[in-house]
């Protein structure tokens, strides 16, 4: 069914994809779709925890592998961009004109646990002093915002520029950090 819904969405674009059609690509019974979904949102939803649990790794591996804090907000920011370039690459060569990509948002275990992976390291750079002692569940946030928002553009952008994006991300957050206030935690 998600293989089915990522193709429906991808040539049909999301907002005029309904889940008759995801219904139609998969040549299951109605009734069979709505043991799993609700609705082309939960589906959505779905694909997007796919994209998380794919990401995950990657986001824990550049961690693992950054000697400072500066390293690993550069690293997982590229990362970040590298991975929604590849992961949107067949969407963005089969959407219908004027659609970047499907805009459904919604918290998920997935989101959730990358959220917890960007705070956690957040949490161990300002205990081992490589980060400003700011608000982690805030800095996490605008992170992860700044990054979905740069994304976002750089996909829409001919040709998709990673490196500039990268560059733009990493120097708004490392330099927006220097002016925080202390966490009051």
């Amino acid at each position: 069914m998600l293989d089915a819904a990522r193709e429906v969405f991808g040539e049909l674009g999301y907002e005029t994809s309904t889940v008759r059609d995801i219904i139609r690509r998969t040549g299951l019974a109605a009734g069979t779709f709505y043991n799993y979904y609700r609705s082309k949102e939960e589906v959505y939803v779905a694909l997007s925890d796919e994209g998380a649990r794919q990401f995950a790794p990657l986001l824990k591996a550049q961690r693992a592998q950054s000697a400072n804090w500066e390293e690993f907000v550069h690293a997982a920011i590229e990362a970040y961009f590298l991975f929604l370039g590849d992961a949107h690459k067949s969407w963005l060569a089969r959407r219908p004109p004027g659609e970047l990509y499907p805009h459904v948002h919604g918290e998920t275990p997935e989101m959730a646990a990358v959220f917890n992976e960007v705070r956690e390291a957040i949490v161990d750079e300002i205990a081992r002093g490589g980060a400003p002692d700011a608000d982690p569940d805030y800095v996490a946030a605008a992170c992860i915002a700044i990054a979905r928002e740069v994304g976002e553009k750089m996909l829409a952008r001919r040709p998709i520029d990673t490196k500039g994006a990268t560059e733009f991300a990493v120097a708004m957050i490392q330099g927006g950090l220097q002016s925080l206030p202390k966490s009051k935690a």
